[in-house]
């Protein structure tokens, strides 16, 4: 088998974020320059046509409903505050509309007509959003504050009739309100008060703007698809995620502890494309996408059309085209990089429309995890993707990487990872596990991790690693942890906490310390991440016992450390404070931290050098 270095794997181009817009473009993100650009095609698979030209990433675009032009979304060095842009296709002029770089900016979408958008800031107070209502051919200072808010609210689209505005509100991950504001009198409406956590989520107007759909767990301990009749505040199921589950299926039942109970899977997103009725949802089944295509035959009956055809992993981000009859969508697989595709509606017929290069990598030598279920300490079974190279098993077994998510509410899923497939190529196994408090599997298991149960999380990553000293094909000896932001807390926990099942670890932007964490996170994000960890005001002794930089003379292991200069989110602080540590410990610690990054790494050049850097740490360490 060919061995590829980790730049050319590196090189694996991603395209994503679709927008299907007037006369049949197809607006979208594609990082062929080194970081994601706005490129358009008119076509499938034909040539596409780069629009934006910057070393910093994009991260959104959305076209206009009526113009030739397209609003797009950009941060600095990775600082995650985001400005906006309009684009006009046919000039290539590029206007800022914000204008306001200490200010995060969270788009809300245009009007019917394209004269109009609205957006959620904190450029009045950093810690809370307000709602702005803003012309197409206004800059920063003409935008009007339609809304004072006092928490972290987002805007989720225009009325059929623009006279109103979906307004979301975030108080942790796992607890939403949703409102509507009335444009003309500036009257907010409160839709969903509710008592505990309840998530409201993706919502969409119906098409008679009587209506709100939505995802939600109000009383069910897994997302459902509902209607929210906003005359009466009355909800009434529409779809749930049972029909996800296939009952004979022996790894759906082995998976019972793990997985959501009669509530089934997490129905995760809805799009609707008001005119037409057409709609689309999706069901999370064990970390796989699973699609719906329809059409409203009454406000709680769905018509159902072929599914499409896309490939076997990951798919989101639906956009309808004007007449409804076609829509984009994002897919990718373990196997398959993401590629934005072209969906009929009624026929389910599926085009790939962008290419995104594999870097000259055959497609065919990417590796498909297998989908485990493995015991822990408490009779769970924790689902992971065990993922192991297609050679002959060394004598000693493969050294494995046990590669731990963020969130802590995220949920590892079978989508492309190029350093995944590099590591497998290179003669790693790859283990991701989905430990307590990952998304995907129900409220319930989302919130066994939280506050005073932090560290059981950390004994699942642990019952993994003894799960691994069983599996004939690992070496019990090379086993190391990687992980980013949470993950990075995951790993210094594992390393301090179990420091004997550790040949070496690899922090990637994560927590080393609550305390300080929670002090220096944006002011904006303190209240949300709060609500997961404990409070500072409440739970201070808690949260020092939990971290690891005050267990630090339990690691053994050889460390890796690398962060962005302009992470908002968990501030370079925390790496610094650990290599120190570390280091006065006598434990071998490499340091790598951007000047040009933030929570991540986002610039090709810098994810090169990190990975490379990283390689190179396994190689002398494993």
């Amino acid at each position: 088998m060919h061995r590829y270095d980790i730049e050319r794997y590196l090189n694996v181009r991603s395209a994503g974020g679709a927008d299907l817009g007037p006369g049949g473009r197809l607006s979208f993100l594609l990082d062929t320059t080194g970081t994601p650009q706005v490129w358009s095609v008119e076509g499938a698979l034909e040539w596409p046509e780069q629009h934006t030209f910057y070393e910093e990433r994009v991260t959104f675009v959305d076209s206009s409903p009526e113009y030739s032009e397209a609003v797009f979304g950009m941060d600095e060095g990775g600082n995650e505050r985001a400005q906006l842009y309009r684009l006009d296709f046919e000039s290539g002029r590029i206007t800022d509309l914000t204008d306001r770089p200490g200010a995060k900016h969270r788009w809300g979408g245009w009007n019917s007509d394209g004269e109009r958008f609205a957006f959620a800031s904190n450029r009045r107070d950093e810690s809370v959003f307000d709602v702005y209502v803003q012309g197409r051919d206004e800059t920063g200072s003409d935008a009007e504050l339609v809304y004072e808010g006092d928490g972290w609210l987002s805007v989720a689209g225009w009325s059929p009739s623009d006279d109103r505005l979906i307004v979301h509100e975030a108080h942790s991950s796992f607890d939403h309100d949703l409102y509507t504001l009335d444009l003309e009198s500036g009257g907010l409406t409160h839709h969903t008060p509710h008592e505990g956590d309840v998530r409201y989520g993706s919502p969409e107007w119906g098409p008679d703007g009587e209506a709100v759909y939505l995802v939600t767990d109000r009383e069910s301990d897994t997302l459902r698809l509902e209607r929210l009749d906003l005359s009466t505040d009355e909800f009434t199921v529409v779809a749930d995620g049972s029909d996800g589950i296939d009952e004979d299926d022996d790894e759906a039942s082995g998976a019972a502890n793990a997985k959501p109970g009669p509530d089934g899977w997490n129905v995760d997103g809805v799009a609707i494309h008001e005119e037409s009725r057409r709609i689309v949802y999706s069901r999370n089944v064990d970390g796989y996408t699973e699609l719906t295509v329809g059409e409203l035959a009454s406000p709680h009956r769905i018509d159902e059309f072929p599914a499409p055809d896309l490939p076997d992993g990951v798919a989101g981000g639906v956009s309808f085209g004007p007449d409804g009859e076609r829509f984009a969508i994002t897919a990718t697989g373990s196997t398959a990089n993401a590629n934005v595709y072209v969906v009929d509606v009624t026929s389910g017929e599926t085009e790939r429309w962008t290419n995104a290069s594999t870097a000259g990598i055959p497609r065919e030598t990417f590796i498909e995890p297998e989908l485990v279920h493995y015991p822990t300490f408490d009779g769970r079974q924790i689902p992971a993707f065990f993922s192991v190279p297609e050679t002959e098993t060394p004598a000693d077994g493969y050294p494995v990487v046990v590669d731990i998510h963020g969130g802590p509410e995220s949920q590892r899923r079978p989508s492309f990872g190029s350093v995944k497939q590099y590591l497998l190529n290179g003669g790693y196994a790859v283990f991701e596990p989905n430990v307590r408090g990952s998304s995907g599997y129900g409220k319930a298991y989302s919130g066994l991790d939280d506050v005073e149960n932090r560290m059981d999380s950390v004994a699942d990553v642990r019952a993994a690693v003894e799960w691994l000293h069983d599996h004939p094909e690992v070496d019990p000896d090379r086993i190391v942890a990687m992980g980013g932001s949470y993950g990075g807390f995951m790993v210094l926990a594992a390393l301090t906490e179990y420091p004997e099942l550790w040949a070496a670890g690899v922090d990637i932007v994560g927590i080393a310390n609550f305390v300080t964490f929670l002090e220096n996170t944006g002011d904006w994000r303190r209240e949300l991440r709060e609500a997961e960890y404990g409070s500072l005001a409440s739970d201070r002794e808690f949260l020092e016992s939990v971290s690891p930089i005050n267990n630090i003379e339990s690691i053994e292991s050889p460390l890796f450390v690398l962060h962005g200069e302009n992470d908002p989110r968990v501030p370079v602080g925390e790496a610094e404070q650990i290599i120190e540590q570390a280091r006065e410990q006598g434990v071998p610690v490499r340091k790598l931290i951007f000047e040009d990054e933030g929570h991540g790494f986002s610039k090709l050049e810098n994810r090169i050098e990190a990975y490379r850097e990283i390689v190179d740490f396994l190689a002398e360490h494993v």
